[in-house]
C-alpha cells in the first residue's frame, strides 16, 4: 500500500506537486485542500478545507490517516500551520512560522542577509512616508520599492525615475494597497542582470539544489506591465552558466541555510533564492519560503527521481535521493483572466487544451461552470507546460497549443523563453 499524502493550497503549483508526487510511485493518494475542480481531471482528490482552518485540517488529516502535509503556499506557512501540525504529532514537509519569517519580512531576509554577508542590493527600511521619499529624491532613480509583507507578488515596483517610485511609496503608505504588508517598506539599490530561481529542498542543515528556471513577472510582452505572480516561465536557463549556479550555491544557499540552523529558526521544506547574475557575480533580490509559482510547474517535470520517497526521507531523517533529466527543456505559459492583475474580468469559459505525454495543464483560478465545464474564477487560470530537445522547440510547442484553442476573455505572453533564445544567437 503506497502512501497517503495531503497537499496545501490550489493553483498550478499544487496541481504541478500532487502530479508529481502520483507519477513518483510511492504515493498512492493525493488530496488537495482546498484544490480546484481541474485538478480532479489527473485523478487528485480535492476537499473543501481552507488552509488557514488549522483546527480542521489536522482532524482531516487523523481521520483519513495520511503519512505526511505538503504545504504549498506562503500565508499558511507565515499563520504557523506546520507549527500546529507538529504540535498534533503530524509530519508537514515546509518552515516553521519562525523559518518563514525568510519571505514574511523582506527587512527580516535583508538583515540576515546582512549579518552573515550574503550577497545582496544595499537597503534601507522606512516605516513612514516622508523620510521614505526624502530618500529616492537623495538617491535617484532607478530604484526598487518593496512592501515589507506578504502581497502575493505584486508588492514590489522598479522604478526607473524617481516619480514612478514616489508613487509606489503613496500606494503603499497611503493609499494602504498592501494593508499591513505595507507597513514598513524596504527600498533597496536597482541592480542589472539576468534574473533567476533557484530552489532546494532543506532539512535544516543539507539541502539539495533544484535546476535553475526563469520566470517573467511582468504582464505584457516585452516585460511591460505591472507586475505580476508570474505568466511564464521555462528551465534549464542557458544564459545563466554553471559557473554563476555554483556561486550562488556557495555564497548564497549555503550560508542561508546554516545562518537559520544558527540562529535557532532552522529552515525545513523548500527555500527558493530569487537571484540577479550581475557583473559582480550572483545577488539576491528575495528569498521565499516555498516552491515558486509558476518555477515549480517548469521545473517539477524535470524530475526522474520519486519526489514522495525523498520528502518522506527527509521527514523522516533519512537520505533523500533526487536526480533530475540533465538533457531537453521545459517551458510553460500561463493563461491569465483579461483584466489581470489589476482589474480581473472573471467567468470565461476554459477551453479543453489537448496535451501529449509529458505535457501538462496545470489549472489554478477554476471553477465549475452551470455546463459542467470549467470557467475562469481568478487572475491566473491555467498553466500550459510543454518540453522539447531544447528552449526554442518547448517554445514553439507551447504557442502552438494555445494559439489552437479558444482564448476568449483570457490573455497570454507571447514571448516566455524569449530572453534564453536571444542569449543564444
Amino acid at each position: 500500500m503506497g502512501m497517503k499524502v495531503l497537499v496545501i493550497g490550489s493553483g498550478a503549483r499544487e496541481h504541478a506537486i500532487a502530479t508529481t508526487l502520483l507519477e513518483g510511485g510511492s504515493v498512492e493518494e493525493v488530496t488537495v485542500a482546498p484544490g480546484n475542480p481541474g485538478m480532479r481531471r489527473d485523478g487528485i482528490l480535492t476537499t473543501q478545507l481552507n488552509p488557514s482552518n488549522h483546527a480542521a485540517l489536522i482532524d482531516f488529516v487523523r481521520d483519513n490517516a495520511y503519512d505526511w502535509v505538503f504545504v504549498g503556499p506562503e500565508v499558511p506557512l507565515m499563520e504557523g500551520i506546520v507549527d500546529d501540525f507538529a504540535a498534533a504529532g503530524i509530519r508537514a514537509f515546509g518552515p516553521t512560522k519562525a523559518a518563514a519569517q525568510i519571505e514574511g519580512s523582506k527587512d527580516f531576509a535583508k538583515q540576515l542577509m546582512e549579518r552573515h554577508g550574503i550577497p545582496t542590493a544595499s537597503y534601507r527600511t522606512f516605516d513612514e512616508l516622508e523620510e521614505a521619499e526624502r530618500y529616492v529624491r537623495d538617491h535617484g532613480a532607478p530604484i526598487v520599492v518593496k512592501a515589507d509583507g506578504l502581497a502575493a507578488g505584486k508588492g514590489v515596483t522598479v522604478a526607473m525615475d524617481a516619480d514612478a517610485a514616489l508613487k509606489a511609496l503613496e500606494d503603499i503608505f497611503l493609499g494602504h494597497r498592501f494593508g499591513a504588508a505595507g507597513a514598513k517598506v524596504v527600498i533597496e539599490d536597482y541592480l542589472e542582470g539576468q534574473e533567476f530561481s533557484l530552489m532546494s529542498f532543506v532539512d535544516g542543515t543539507r539541502f539539495w539544489t533544484m535546476p535553475v528556471s526563469q520566470d517573467h513577472k511582468r504582464a505584457l510582452d516585452g516585460d511591460k506591465g505591472p507586475n505580476t505572480g508570474g505568466m511564464g516561465a521555462y528551465s534549464p536557463v542557458p544564459q545563466i552558466g554553471a559557473d554563476v549556479v555554483d556561486a550562488a550555491v556557495e555564497t548564497i544557499v549555503r550560508p542561508a541555510v546554516q545562518a537559520m540552523s544558527e540562529e535557532g529558526y532552522p529552515f525545513v521544506g523548500v527555500l527558493y533564492a530569487g537571484l540577479i547574475a550581475t557583473a559582480d557575480g550572483p545577488k539576491v533580490i528575495e528569498f521565499n519560503a516555498r516552491l515558486g509559482d509558476p518555477e515549480t510547474e517548469v521545473v517539477l517535470p524535470r524530475l526522474a527521481s520519486d519526489l514522495g520517497a525523498a520528502i518522506d526521507a527527509i521527514l523522516d531523517g533519512r537520505d533523500p535521493v533526487f536526480t533530475w533529466k540533465d538533457s531537453g527543456a521545459t517551458l510553460g505559459v500561463v493563461l491569465a483572466s483579461d483584466g489581470y492583475p489589476t482589474n480581473v474580468v472573471k467567468g470565461a469559459r476554459v477551453p479543453d487544451i489537448p496535451v501529449r505525454d509529458g505535457e501538462h495543464v496545470y489549472y489554478a483560478g477554476v471553477a465549475t461552470g452551470d455546463d459542467g465545464g470549467l470557467v475562469a474564477s481568478s487572475g491566473r487560470v491555467l498553466f500550459v507546460q510543454t518540453h522539447g530537445d531544447d528552449i526554442a522547440s518547448a517554445q514553439k510547442r507551447a504557442y502552438e497549443i494555445l494559439d489552437s484553442v479558444d482564448t476568449t476573455g483570457m490573455f497570454y505572453r507571447h514571448d516566455i523563453g524569449a530572453k534564453a533564445l536571444a542569449s543564444l544567437r
